[in-house]
């Protein structure tokens, strides 16, 4: 599968409302723990692209990235610059999500490789990101070399509710 990875910007976002809306509401609805409860409509869904991300993006304080294949976005990962004073050597991972139709194809190693070396241009000597404890993208945040620094008991409840699960900090040295 031929994958173009490719920075997001504003009127990207806008374009791409559509598949960005759809990519995060499907992967609610399959049980990705992304800070959403199920059911998360399109619309919900839309505004979080339009109204939290897009305006962090124009400002320079969130870099978003995309996976496009065949003229639809299959994925997404974003990298948090924003942080403390103390801390402007440092970036976060955040909201890697693939489509579940296209999961366990190298997307998300294409998305998190791309953030990486994003955040090697920007010279960030320490990445860091959090997820669900066990979760299917934890072996791939090792493999990229990020470690574990911790894990958090009852941490935020599973999309459907039911149970809570546990999160594990992780990071990286550049």
């Amino acid at each position: 599968m031929e994958v173009q990875i490719t920075e997001f910007d504003g009127p990207a976002i806008d374009q791409w409302l559509e598949p960005l809306s759809r990519i995060l509401a499907d992967s609610v609805a399959a049980g990705a723990a992304i800070s959403f409860m199920a059911p998360l409509s399109y619309d919900d869904a839309a505004l979080f692209w339009s109204k939290e991300v897009r305006p962090e993006v124009v400002a320079e304080r969130r870099v978003l990235f995309g996976a496009e294949h065949e003229g639809d976005v299959l994925g997404t990962v974003q990298l948090l610059r924003a942080m403390p004073p103390n801390q402007p050597h440092r970036c976060e991972i955040a909201k890697m999500i693939v489509h579940p139709r296209a999961r366990r194809l190298g997307l998300g190693r294409a998305l998190m490789n791309r953030a990486l070396d994003h955040a090697g241009e920007l010279g960030k000597t320490l990445v860091t990101l959090d997820t669900r404890t066990g979760d299917v993208a934890e072996p791939l945040y090792a493999s990229l070399g990020f470690e574990v620094a911790g894990v958090i008991p009852d941490y935020a409840w599973d999309p459907d509710g039911q149970a809570k699960h546990a999160t594990t900090y992780m990071f990286r040295r550049m």
